[in-house]
């Protein structure tokens, strides 16, 4: 593969998993309570502005990068709108106002997650072998994105000297535990959105440079559509309802992940890092997922990943204040379960799927992996948070608290169901790619 397009390809993914990096792991701890102070439902609309964002994508973004705009030019239009809407959101505290521009990021943000993965497949002779080198980059930006938020919010004037501390480690120490309140973090927090909206602008400048790759205007048909056709094949509709069922329990991470992580002790500045330790692990992940394909199959890896969304909440559903450190090295598996699943139904994808609509059928399945998905989860969350909240009377004070641990036996359960459908009911054709014009997979 030439190197310079390798580059710029990987540049591509780094910084567009830097937008989403920044403002997503600690957006529930900002509009919660402490904060925005938005209600529960308020909560669940924001975060469905992202499935939202996704439902439309297919047929705004699949469409329009399929059959009529250079895909690299479509990206470019996205980021810009995506990045000044992104930018304003960090200047808002009211709710309609911080929802309606959140939505509009989004419509523009979602689209371009299955454009750069086209984008990405357009340009690569093999995608098992060399999707997963450069996807990696992403997991990359997202970490990079993450880190910086253990300083920021550090209220540096009521830090001690090293001197008064008694010492460097002990100065570390006090640094990294001396928070900014109220209005001062809530300002520090604001400041992800303008982290992300100005990696999004440098994107949408940096798309000019990208490989031209252009739609396929010969194609009469309705691109969406013909890949909606082809969940009439059993396997194609076995594995569309599975990646329901793990976009579901991947977002209950997400939507409840930064005010558990506090519950049980752990600073905010730290949060971030916490999550993140997922996104190393991707990077080793990624690296050797072509060689896992080629030994355990598509079904093999697949289920590995979703039993690592298992793993994962099994240890929350046991987690305390004793074991933070076994919660927080838990997000390991979260690296597994996302290359070894999504990415791998990424390619199974680009390897299955005429080439005229693989935009489109990227689309499809981010409708369910950032759409539906995401849309029930959030609603679920919202549900299962009211249902295990409980209020207790502490020094005459009404306390109110979340059951946790009873809480992550709901998506630690439906990841078991999940998997079970898988090896019992995907049964997909090997490594070959179908042919273009009569795409037959095997059940």
């Amino acid at each position: 593969m030439n190197p310079a397009i390798r580059a710029k390809l990987s540049f591509m993914m780094f910084v567009q998993y830097v937008i989403y990096g920044a403002w997503l792991p600690l957006m529930g701890l900002y509009i919660g309570k402490d904060y925005l102070n938005f209600t529960e439902y308020q909560q669940s609309w924001v975060f469905n502005a992202f499935a939202i964002a996704a439902l439309t994508g297919m047929f705004f973004g699949g469409q329009l990068a399929d059959r009529y705009f250079a895909q690299e030019k479509f990206l470019a239009f996205s980021h810009l709108i995506g990045g000044l809407a992104m930018i304003a959101l960090a200047y808002q505290q009211q709710f309609w106002p911080f929802f309606l521009l959140m939505l509009l990021h989004c419509f523009f943000y979602v689209p371009t997650m299955s454009v750069t993965n086209a984008i990405a497949f357009a340009n690569i002779k093999y995608a098992q072998k060399d999707f997963g080198f450069i996807r990696v980059w992403g997991t990359v930006g997202w970490i990079a994105a993450s880190w910086p938020f253990i300083f920021i919010p550090i209220d540096w004037a009521r830090v001690p000297s090293v001197a008064d501390a008694g010492g460097t480690i002990a100065w570390i120490g006090k640094a990294l535990g001396t928070m900014k309140t109220g209005d001062a973090m809530a300002s520090a927090l604001a400041s992800t959105y303008t982290v992300a909206g100005i990696a999004s602008l440098v994107l949408a400048a940096f798309c000019l440079l990208l490989p031209h790759t252009p739609p396929n205007k010969q194609a009469s048909s309705f691109a969406p559509m013909k890949a909606f056709k082809l969940l009439l094949v059993p396997s194609i509709s076995v594995l569309f309802v599975v990646t329901l069922l793990d976009a579901l329990v991947h977002y209950t991470y997400f939507f409840w992940s930064s005010r558990y992580l506090t519950a049980i002790g752990l600073p905010a500045n730290w949060i971030a890092p916490a999550m993140s330790i997922g996104q190393v692990a991707e990077i080793v992940t990624m690296a050797m997922l072509g060689l896992v394909l080629k030994r355990l199959g598509w079904r093999t890896t697949m289920i590995l990943g979703v039993l690592g969304h298992v793993v994962r909440f099994a240890i929350y559903s046991i987690g305390n204040r004793d074991l933070l450190w076994l919660v927080i090295l838990s997000n390991v598996v979260h690296g597994f379960a996302y290359a070894f699943f999504f990415a791998t139904v990424y390619i199974y994808v680009d390897e299955n799927f005429p080439k005229d609509i693989r935009t489109s059928a990227q689309s499809l399945f981010n409708m369910l992996i950032l759409g539906f998905g995401p849309l029930a989860s959030n609603f679920l969350s919202g549900f299962l948070g009211r249902t295990f909240l409980v209020k207790t009377i502490v020094d005459g004070e009404q306390v109110e608290e979340i059951l946790y641990n009873k809480l992550f036996l709901v998506p630690l359960g439906l990841g078991i169901v999940a998997a079970l459908l898988l090896a019992a009911l995907f049964h997909p054709k090997g490594p070959d790619p179908v042919p273009e014009e009569t795409p037959v997979f095997v059940n």
